[in-house]
């Protein structure tokens, strides 16, 4: 349970999204970890119930709710399968929010339009096989050819790929390193020389599809430019901290149904004539795991809390992101030490719960990077 105070008709919604997952996602979670497929049925689901503008405004179809009812939909969703719930992030974040806030109107009609009703996948691309945190470190380039855009590179770790109907790319304008050479470009999936390249076979979120994309010598209209020349970075460093706080919900879905699994199983089963939740042991995990997963939480709102109020968060969107998914990995590790060997075993969800643990502990920015800016953060306010 979410232990902050809603509004009533926030109440409403988490509740509504909770009937939901326990209809429709988590009898199938299972499967969609095992098969690895994408699950267009779920993903036009979610489309219809306007979970994907749920934070974007009236005008372009979206529901025009704030980010602390946002993040309560991330939860909820991951609590029931991390998998859908990564896909609709991608979807309702970085997927959509360039074209949101860049593109032009016919583009919008073209894709933000279509993807917010779930009827085209979107997703981001910035990422490079030896450029990751180092974003100034990219090579694909983008290059002026008269009146059109050519771009050229290999994008690897791309959520939704193989099944992206349009994807946002972060290149460089110029062979120069650095970060103020970026642009993002609005690359449409069936442009000639764009290709999805090696899928990624992952630990977890299965059904959430990775690949690699390759852009040989894409061609794109000058209006493929979103935002201008040189922006690319500041731009996606605009919804730095929701990516983050929107982890952090993630983070604690997913935690939750860890503790949850882990603690029922603790009452059913019995050790030396009494069933182990009464062991020592084990009630110390237990308080632990729930202890952590409070503090996670209430960080995680407070944070969306201060988006909603336009406050400074770079620090504790950083700080909620770094405490919910070491959170959300201490839990699923410790659930599957509750559950003993059964913790090992395909039939359970705690080894689930364990290996889709590990995909929240890089997205957003790694432990280390988060710990480097708090650091910075922190040293700055004791000058």
């Amino acid at each position: 349970m979410t232990s902050i105070f809603l509004a009533d008709e926030q109440e409403l919604f988490q509740q509504s999204v909770r009937q939901f997952v326990e209809r429709e996602i988590v009898p199938r979670a299972e499967e969609f970890d095992r098969h690895g497929i994408f699950p267009h049925d779920v993903f036009k689901r979610m489309g219809e119930l306007g979970y994907y503008g749920l934070r974007y405004p009236e005008e372009v179809g979206g529901q025009g709710a704030d980010f602390v009812t946002t993040c309560l939909l991330y939860e909820e969703l991951a609590r029931g399968s991390l998998t859908v719930a990564a896909i609709c992030a991608m979807q309702a974040l970085m997927g959509t929010y360039f074209v949101f806030k860049y593109g032009t109107e016919a583009q919008k009609q073209a894709y933000l339009a279509p993807a917010l009703r779930g009827e085209k996948v979107g997703t981001f691309a910035i990422t490079e096989p030896n450029a990751g945190s180092d974003l100034g470190g990219i090579t694909t380039i983008a290059r002026r050819d008269g009146g059109s855009w050519v771009l050229r590179g290999t994008k690897t770790w791309i959520t939704s790929a193989p099944v992206a109907d349009f994807i946002t790319v972060g290149a460089k304008t110029s062979e120069d390193r650095g970060l103020e050479n970026i642009a993002l470009f609005l690359v449409d999936t069936t442009t000639p020389g764009f290709s999805v390249g090696k899928p990624i076979e992952k630990l977890g979120t299965r059904s959430s599809l990775t690949s690699e994309i390759a852009l040989d010598n894409v061609r794109l209209p000058e209006d493929a430019l979103l935002g201008a020349e040189g922006e690319g970075v500041k731009n996606v460093g605009g919804i730095l901290s929701e990516i983050r706080v929107m982890t952090g919900a993630l983070s604690v879905g997913l935690a939750q149904a860890a503790l949850e699994a882990a603690g029922r199983y603790a009452n059913e089963r019995e050790a030396f004539g009494q069933p182990i939740a009464r062991h020592q042991a084990i009630a110390f995990k237990l308080a632990d795991m729930a202890t952590q997963l409070h503090a996670a939480r209430l960080m995680t709102y407070d944070a969306a809390w201060r988006i909603d109020h336009d406050l400074e968060v770079t620090r504790e969107a950083a700080m909620c992101k770094l405490q919910a998914s070491e959170t959300a990995a201490m839990v699923a590790d410790e659930a599957t030490r509750i559950f003993g060997s059964y913790g090992f075993a395909m039939e359970f969800p705690a080894q689930r719960f364990f290996r889709d643990a590990r995909f929240l502990l890089s997205g957003g920015g790694t432990s280390e990077i988060l710990r480097m800016l708090i650091g910075r953060e922190v040293a700055r306010t004791y000058r």
